[in-house]
């Protein structure tokens, strides 16, 4: 049973904010990995696949949590590589960091040269517009693989910063519960504005190369926010290219309507 008296501490409360608020931070990432494959869905599937992904999210991260002295483990190293001018110990979390990076890398240049060639265009426009879509257990089934990927680092950062478990768990489901409200409006936008997929695919090969560097002991070596310096300046260079992105398309639409506007007088 949980101890439910830790909550008539301050530490407690402290610690529950602290981690709802790395638990969302860390978390984009995962809602932009969320969208992607959610598009592949079929239009009337992709709310309910948006909201199993996460769900499924929050039970492997609940799980993982609760067995959190194996997270502590993961760091241990395995062996060695020394090649003179590098040197690296490597521990389970570099090899699933650098696994789930690789296929970030993949998946985002891919989907990227795809979206550039015009694929999607084109299967619609062909007699099988179906034919590359995915299927929901697919969807809910990649997203929760891939979630091992993104909540290593917040799992052991959530074991650090608490001591109790039920802090660490409602920590997770707040979060989680917080970014099912937002998730089916990010996605539609990013799904309906070629320029913000355009973004959210960069910004997905961008994540995967730094777990891969990560995995391979190549970072600056300063946190913020329990996030290595260089994964903090992704995340601003991303919001920095949304709110231009915004800026622009805002701008656009205006225009937009400027003219249909004249045009309407004009009749």
């Amino acid at each position: 049973m949980f101890d439910l008296s830790i909550f008539m501490t301050a530490e407690a409360w402290i610690s529950l904010v602290t981690l709802m608020f790395l638990e969302i931070v860390l978390g984009v990432d995962n809602i932009v990995f969320i969208s992607i494959t959610s598009a592949r869905l079929p239009r009337e599937k992709q709310h309910i696949g948006r909201k199993l992904g996460l769900l499924g999210a929050m039970i492997m991260r609940i799980a993982f949590l609760s067995v959190a002295s194996f997270f502590v483990h993961m760091t241990t190293k395995l062996f060695s590589i020394d090649l003179g001018f590098y040197s690296h110990g490597v521990s389970v979390r570099d090899i699933v960091l650098f696994v789930g990076g690789a296929y970030l890398i993949y998946k985002g240049i891919v989907e990227l040269k795809d979206m550039l060639s015009l694929e999607d265009e084109k299967v619609q426009a062909s007699s099988n517009p179906d034919a590359r879509k995915i299927t929901l257990p697919r969807a809910v089934g990649t997203i929760m693989v891939m979630d091992i990927v993104f909540s290593i680092d917040s799992v052991i950062t959530a074991v650090g910063l608490a001591e109790h478990l039920i802090i660490m768990i409602i920590a997770v489901i707040v979060a989680v519960l917080i970014m099912m409200v937002f998730i089916d409006p990010i996605a539609d936008f990013i799904d309906r504005n070629a320029e913000m997929k355009i973004l959210a695919l960069t910004f997905i090969a961008m994540i995967g190369l730094l777990l891969v560097l990560d995995s391979l002991g190549i970072n600056s070596g300063i946190e913020v926010l329990d996030m290595h310096m260089e994964k903090l300046m992704v995340y601003f260079a991303m919001l920095f290219s949304v709110i231009m992105e915004l800026v622009q398309i805002r701008y656009k639409n205006n225009l937009k309507k400027y003219h249909e506007e004249i045009e309407g007088d004009e009749d």
